[in-house]
């Protein structure tokens, strides 16, 4: 099948000599033998509700020799893709070895027009065939004056997107991760070089910040770590309760629930949500500041942006999650105690009385060590994405996503780490 059937699925067959001269007007052909020899010709019905948004292409010439395409009437951006396709076809049916294109009854051309013009020219020269416009009137030169052929000839700088296939997308996303790596230990090299500056002159650390940062993350989180871990210490309650109560070892109901949330569950979940709350946070404030160019102006005037924004958030951090992960340790341990009146009735001395043998000062400094590392990833990796961030307000989107889930993600690798060394240590 010939290039133009792709373009053109209607066909009419006619005897046509080795001389053609048809006229292609909306949904008619007029064909104009001069011989008997049959030849087929494929056509497009073409429908205009308006004669003025047509157009009409006339082609003279001999079957892979010199044509004359003439094309009249209205050649725009709405008729466009139709019109290119029409053309094309013909001249991929017809062959040419040399073509004029005449434009003396083009009424209206615009610049998209224009440009299909020069790409058809530019086609047929690609396949050594000349081309050139003949009787412009002076609308349509003045259009076509506007537009370099050497320009539209030229290859895009960036290149039109393909799909990728499953090993490119993998090797990318590597590539991507191993990139991301790179860039987040480059800055917790700087973030040591600041803190190592500051260990030495505290008084260049801005104490208000860290106090706002600390009510902000710790004490307007509260309610929400407070709430969730009592609900998880009375799942866990719940749970441990019905095992216990069959080998009547309900005296230790107090005990799990404190190892579970002292060892595992408070510090983890409240780790997470203080990323997924704080952390973030910290990402959109400073990645808002980016986009902003407020700290190309921090820049400009002298200061750092690591010490001057980042540290005093991670500090307060630092700060703020220990205490938390105390307070949510508690929660959790008065959530099991309910559980243990209502389904035990037990008394809350008989609760409570197991768990000062079971937790020690190891396992309590244990977790707040874990929990200070926590903190650390938390703020950052919110304050390495917020810097890193690019484009509008979609790139302060995506960053604050990806500081949320880069933090759960650091948080759990390294609890896995820490329970590890625990069980190798005990």
């Amino acid at each position: 099948m010939s290039a133009a059937a792709k373009y053109l699925p209607e066909l009419c067959s006619e005897p046509v000599p080795g001389e053609i001269d048809f006229e292609w007007r909306h949904d008619k052909v007029e064909v104009k033998p001069a011989a008997k020899k049959p030849e087929t010709i494929f056509f497009r019905s073409m429908e205009r509700k308006k004669e003025e948004e047509g157009y009409v292409l006339r082609l003279g010439g001999e079957k892979n020799g010199e044509i004359s395409l003439s094309i009249s009437g209205t050649l725009a951006l709405g008729n466009l893709k139709k019109a290119a396709a029409d053309i094309r076809g013909l001249l991929d049916e017809f062959a040419p070895s040399k073509m004029v294109v005449d434009l003396a009854g083009l009424r209206y051309l615009d610049s998209a027009g224009a440009v299909t013009l020069l790409q058809i020219q530019q086609a047929a020269k690609d396949d050594s065939v000349p081309c050139r416009f003949e009787n412009m009137n002076s609308e349509t030169r003045r259009v076509m004056d506007l537009l370099d052929p050497v320009d539209i000839a030229t290859e895009a700088l960036i290149p039109e997107r393909v799909g990728k296939g499953f090993f490119e997308e993998v090797g990318e996303t590597a590539r991507a991760l191993i990139g991301d790596i790179k860039q987040l230990i480059t800055f917790l090299g700087e973030l040591l070089s600041v803190f190592w500056y500051l260990l030495r002159h505290p008084r260049f650390v801005r104490w208000g910040e860290v106090v706002f940062y600390v009510k902000r993350a710790g004490v307007d989180g509260l309610p929400i770590v407070g709430v969730i871990n009592f609900l998880l210490g009375f799942v866990v309650a719940i749970m441990a309760a019905n095992q216990l109560i069959k080998y009547e070892f309900t005296v230790f109901l107090g005990s799990l629930v404190a190892i579970a949330m002292v060892k595992m569950f408070g510090p983890l979940m409240t780790a997470i949500l203080l990323a997924g709350r704080t952390g973030s946070a910290y990402s959109a404030e400073i990645a808002t500041m980016v986009v902003d160019e407020e700290v190309n102006a921090l820049v400009a005037m002298g200061f750092d942006p690591t010490g001057f924004l980042a540290v005093p958030k991670i500090l307060a951090t630092m700060i703020a999650l220990p205490l938390l992960v105390l307070y949510a340790d508690f929660a959790g341990v008065l959530g099991g105690l309910i559980i243990a009146k209502a389904d035990m009735d037990m008394a809350a001395y008989t609760y409570f009385s197991q768990i000062p043998a079971n937790i020690g000062i190891f396992d309590l400094l244990w977790s707040l060590l874990k929990t200070v590392v926590f903190a650390m990833i938390i703020g950052a990796v919110g304050c390495q994405r917020g810097f890193k961030v690019s484009g509008g307000a979609e790139g302060v989107g995506k960053t604050t996503t990806s500081a949320a889930v880069t933090s759960i993600f650091l948080i759990i690798l390294v609890d896995t780490a820490f329970a590890l060394i625990l069980n190798y240590i005990t």
